[in-house]
């Protein structure tokens, strides 16, 4: 899957889950996401073993747009923590694109070094915290920039207060704290996309899932921040349909630049 269909299908989403649960498989983690009508997750480097479930994923599902997160894109920090966990080291960007990852997701920025490997052939969302992150780290080649812990930075009220400031001009991803009551503020703050975990289902029925391995009922859950997201930004956006939109449909209507210049 190329830089510009992994865009398409995550605008399409509206939402990115992060897979950050050991007890669950990731394989049937993904097959109930499309029952719910989302066609990519993100695995987080904070799980066991990340890269495995990876690979499984991509060769049981080659169609699903599956993303690594949690990189830290540090040679001397990936060195120091692999020191202290050599039965599951962190991986480096360079082994998450080589084991098959279609977007690359960090909490913190991205080096010159991995935009000019990878910029305009993965998608890259890099985790900023301010105004001049952002804007950096776009015009490296940042497709989208993740706004992270975006709960402690401010949620919602931060993003309606930056994004006029750089000019509604970079799609902005809040993840951190992200939930079914505040999704509708993040929507009309102009957000296309939203991240978050299995916290954004009730507790007691996560523990359900969990404990029953219940698939067909995080589907079901799923669906519900699916539907959600997407009769927001039908109100929000009444010109898109955002599920057979192009991608210059959508950079037109909303204004958002996905960095493709050198694909489109």
């Amino acid at each position: 899957m190329d830089i510009k269909s992994t865009i398409t299908t995550l605008l399409k989403d509206g939402f990115i889950l992060v897979f950050n649960q050991n007890k669950l498989d990731v394989v049937k983690t993904a097959q109930a996401l499309i029952k719910a009508g989302i066609n990519n997750m993100e695995v987080t480097c904070r799980i066991k073993r990340p890269l495995e479930k990876l690979v499984a994923l991509r060769k049981s599902l080659p169609d699903f747009v599956a993303g690594v997160a949690s990189l830290i894109d540090s040679p001397r920090m990936c060195q120091l923590y692999n020191k202290t966990h050599p039965d599951d080291p962190l991986p480096t960007v360079d082994q998450a694109v080589d084991a098959g990852a279609n977007y690359i997701v960090s909490p913190g920025n991205f080096s010159d070094e991995s935009y000019k490997k990878f910029a305009g052939k993965t998608v890259m969302i890099p985790g900023c915290g301010t105004v001049t992150d952002i804007i950096a780290q776009f015009s490296k080649g940042a497709n989208f920039c993740k706004v992270f812990p975006a709960k402690q930075l401010g949620g919602p009220a931060y993003i309606k207060a930056i994004d006029p400031a750089i000019h509604k001009t970079i799609s902005l991803i809040p993840t951190g704290g992200t939930n079914t009551d505040n999704i509708p503020d993040y929507i009309d703050a102009e957000v296309l996309i939203v991240g978050g975990s299995f916290s954004i289902i009730e507790k007691p029925v996560m523990d359900r899932i969990i404990e029953q391995q219940d698939y067909q009922l995080l589907a079901e859950q799923m669906s519900k921040i699916k539907q959600l997201i997407d009769s927001l930004r039908a109100k929000k956006w009444p010109d898109i349909d955002f599920s057979h939109a192009t991608l210059q449909e959508i950079s037109k209507v909303t204004g958002r630049n996905f960095n493709l210049k050198h694909n489109l």
